[in-house]
């Protein structure tokens, strides 16, 4: 974890003073409480820690090691095999610390039986974090998440075992550059100098079947991409992405890849798709601007749009000076709208100063109302230099 990780981490507050106190309360269980609590296997399981924004895994090799795998938000470190102490609180509950080869110390408090984990971190320069998240079993059946930001970044260090994730005797391309099945992705990877790409991804959800990521590229230049996986029986079958240059921060100052991650109010997903599937047919696709405020907070929104500013007004300023250089944007049709919680994202086909274009918009929504956004726009080369036939949707 880079300066300022990690992992995941940290006892949060706690203080001293109240894991004695929850000492103390052990203390005075008798033999026959303690033998009545289950055991839940530590050693050799893989956990989930959640605090929103990031994510890590955590897998306990042994009583003495662990291995830290970043989730999402990995440009604060990818993974970091690290010598832990695991002191048992009570059962099911430990402490467990350890420090990173960055001088970066960490602390978890673990109740597995609550399913939640507290974490301090104190970085060299002496910045502390306290962080509170869920924690939870990875089974078998690894997360499909987790499987799609591991096979992203096996583009950067070369790692083969990520390729088993996708299905040898299925696998539909849709990026018009690439060779369909397995073959045109083993290519891909080859032509790659080697040591020359990065690949972070930022976000990563999941909706049914599909699995969608946001992740800063480098290779054969920095770019920005979006990338969808369909999965079945816990395989990859399909695969569908676009891609744009990395540009300058905006007229805010926002990148095309920062802000938030953190994913919250599951229970509105529908809602949320549904929300943003109406902004797009109705201002992107049939043009009814008369609708547009009703879709925000005011002015209050949040744009990483290389070429807009925040809020209507930056909208409006955009769209401004595009209609006096005559480029014209126009959204045809939708083709996918996937979410999760208060992300959602739509792809769409159109055209972009008269160019046959791909756009995908990520969406985040907020009370109701679109709150930020972040988009790739990518052009769709003549059929004729396509290498695969499956098309860009």
């Amino acid at each position: 974890m880079n300066k300022i990780i990690l992992g995941t981490t940290i006892f949060l507050g706690l203080g001293f003073s109240n894991v004695n106190a929850q000492k103390t309360t052990i203390k005075k269980l008798s033999k026959n409480q303690k033998m009545e609590a289950k055991k839940i296997p530590i050693i050799g399981n893989k956990f989930k820690a959640d605090f929103g924004e990031f994510a890590f895994e955590l897998n306990f090799e042994s009583e003495t090691q662990l291995t830290w795998r970043a989730f999402n938000n990995s440009v604060f470190g990818a993974t970091e095999t690290v010598k832990i102490k695991k002191t048992e609180i009570r059962p099911n509950v430990y402490m467990v610390t350890w420090k990173e080869k960055s001088g970066t110390t960490v602390t978890h408090l673990e109740d597995f039986e609550k399913q939640t984990v507290y974490t301090n971190i104190t970085t060299p320069n002496h910045i502390f974090i306290n962080l509170k998240g869920k924690l939870t079993l990875i089974t078998n059946n690894m997360d499909n998440k987790l499987k799609v930001v591991e096979l992203l970044k096996s583009i950067e260090t070369g790692a083969s075992e990520p390729v088993a994730y996708i299905n040898p005797n299925k696998y539909v391309q849709h990026n018009l550059a690439v060779g369909d099945g397995l073959a045109g992705f083993g290519a891909v990877l080859q032509a790659l100098p080697k040591g020359s790409a990065k690949a972070n991804t930022y976000r990563s959800f999941q909706d049914g079947d599909f699995v969608f990521a946001h992740t800063e590229y480098n290779f054969f230049g920095p770019k920005i991409g979006f990338d969808i996986f369909r999965f079945e029986d816990g395989k990859i079958v399909e695969h569908w992405d676009n891609l744009q240059e990395t540009a300058k921060p905006n007229p805010s100052g926002h990148t095309m890849i920062d802000g938030t991650a953190e994913i919250k109010d599951l229970d509105k997903t529908e809602a949320n798709k549904t929300l943003v599937q109406n902004f797009v047919n109705d201002i992107l696709v049939n043009g009814k601007m008369e609708k547009l405020q009703g879709y925000y907070d005011g002015d209050n929104y949040i744009q990483h749009n290389p070429l807009i500013g925040d809020g209507l007004s930056g909208l409006g300023k955009a769209l401004g000076e595009w209609a006096k250089q005559g480029i014209t944007m126009k959204y045809d049709t939708v083709h996918k709208v996937l979410g999760e919680g208060n992300f959602v994202l739509v792809v769409s086909e159109g055209h972009l100063a008269g160019k046959h274009s791909s756009f995908y918009d990520l969406f985040r929504v907020e009370n109701g109302k679109i709150a930020e956004h972040w988009d790739t726009i990518e052009e769709i080369p003549a059929k004729e230099s396509w290498k695969n036939n499956n098309g860009k949707f």
